[in-house]
Protein backbone atom coordinates (compact mmCIF):
# COMPACT_ATOMS: atom_id res chain seq x y z
CA UNK A 1 0.00 0.00 0.00
CA UNK A 2 1.35 3.39 -1.04
CA UNK A 3 -0.07 6.87 -0.43
CA UNK A 4 0.61 10.55 -0.76
CA UNK A 5 -0.55 13.44 1.37
CA UNK A 6 -4.04 14.35 0.13
CA UNK A 7 -5.07 10.78 -0.70
CA UNK A 8 -7.94 9.12 1.15
CA UNK A 9 -7.87 6.03 3.33
CA UNK A 10 -11.07 4.00 3.05
CA UNK A 11 -11.70 1.34 5.66
CA UNK A 12 -14.45 -1.12 4.79
CA UNK A 13 -16.03 -2.83 7.77
CA UNK A 14 -17.14 -6.44 7.55
CA UNK A 15 -19.45 -6.07 10.55
CA UNK A 16 -22.92 -4.53 10.38
CA UNK A 17 -22.45 -2.68 13.67
CA UNK A 18 -19.31 -0.87 12.45
CA UNK A 19 -19.70 1.58 9.56
CA UNK A 20 -17.10 2.11 6.88
CA UNK A 21 -14.77 5.04 7.52
CA UNK A 22 -13.04 7.65 5.38
CA UNK A 23 -10.02 9.65 6.33
CA UNK A 24 -7.88 12.16 4.51
CA UNK A 25 -4.20 11.33 4.64
CA UNK A 26 -2.54 14.45 6.05
CA UNK A 27 0.90 12.97 6.55
CA UNK A 28 3.05 10.23 5.06
CA UNK A 29 6.14 9.42 7.10
CA UNK A 30 8.04 7.15 4.72
CA UNK A 31 9.67 8.33 1.51
CA UNK A 32 8.28 5.32 -0.38
CA UNK A 33 4.68 6.19 0.59
CA UNK A 34 4.25 3.18 2.84
CA UNK A 35 2.45 3.23 6.17
CA UNK A 36 2.00 4.48 8.80
CA UNK A 37 -0.15 7.42 7.72
CA UNK A 38 -1.40 10.38 9.70
CA UNK A 39 -5.12 10.40 8.95
CA UNK A 40 -7.80 12.98 9.72
CA UNK A 41 -11.05 11.01 10.00
CA UNK A 42 -14.05 12.52 8.25
CA UNK A 43 -16.54 11.28 10.85
CA UNK A 44 -14.77 12.66 13.93
CA UNK A 45 -12.21 15.19 12.73
CA UNK A 46 -9.59 13.46 14.87
CA UNK A 47 -6.11 12.77 13.56
CA UNK A 48 -4.54 9.40 14.24
CA UNK A 49 -1.49 7.49 13.14
CA UNK A 50 -2.73 4.48 11.18
CA UNK A 51 -1.18 1.23 10.04
CA UNK A 52 -3.95 0.13 7.63
CA UNK A 53 -5.23 -3.41 7.85
CA UNK A 54 -6.45 -5.72 5.09
CA UNK A 55 -9.88 -4.04 5.08
CA UNK A 56 -8.39 -0.68 4.02
CA UNK A 57 -7.31 0.83 0.73
CA UNK A 58 -5.98 4.15 -0.51
CA UNK A 59 -7.56 6.19 -3.30
CA UNK A 60 -6.68 9.57 -4.76
CA UNK A 61 -9.01 12.53 -4.32
CA UNK A 62 -9.96 12.24 -8.01
CA UNK A 63 -10.78 8.52 -7.69
CA UNK A 64 -12.91 9.19 -4.61
CA UNK A 65 -14.80 12.01 -6.34
CA UNK A 66 -15.47 9.79 -9.36
CA UNK A 67 -16.69 6.96 -7.13
CA UNK A 68 -18.96 9.31 -5.18
CA UNK A 69 -20.39 10.70 -8.44
CA UNK A 70 -21.16 7.18 -9.71
CA UNK A 71 -22.88 6.36 -6.41
CA UNK A 72 -24.94 9.56 -6.55
CA UNK A 73 -25.94 8.87 -10.17
CA UNK A 74 -27.08 5.35 -9.23
CA UNK A 75 -29.15 6.77 -6.36
CA UNK A 76 -30.83 9.29 -8.68
CA UNK A 77 -31.56 6.59 -11.26
CA UNK A 78 -33.05 4.34 -8.59
CA UNK A 79 -35.26 7.15 -7.29
CA UNK A 80 -36.50 7.81 -10.83
CA UNK A 81 -37.27 4.13 -11.30
CA UNK A 82 -39.19 3.97 -8.03
CA UNK A 83 -41.13 7.13 -8.91
CA UNK A 84 -41.97 5.83 -12.39
CA UNK A 85 -43.21 2.50 -11.02
CA UNK A 86 -45.21 4.26 -8.32
CA UNK A 87 -46.93 6.49 -10.89
CA UNK A 88 -47.66 3.47 -13.07
CA UNK A 89 -49.51 1.50 -10.37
Amino acid sequence: MRAQTGDWLLVEQSSVDRPARRGRIVGVRRADGGPPYLVRWLDTGHETLVYPGPDAHVVTAVELAESDARTANRAVALQRLISARHRGS
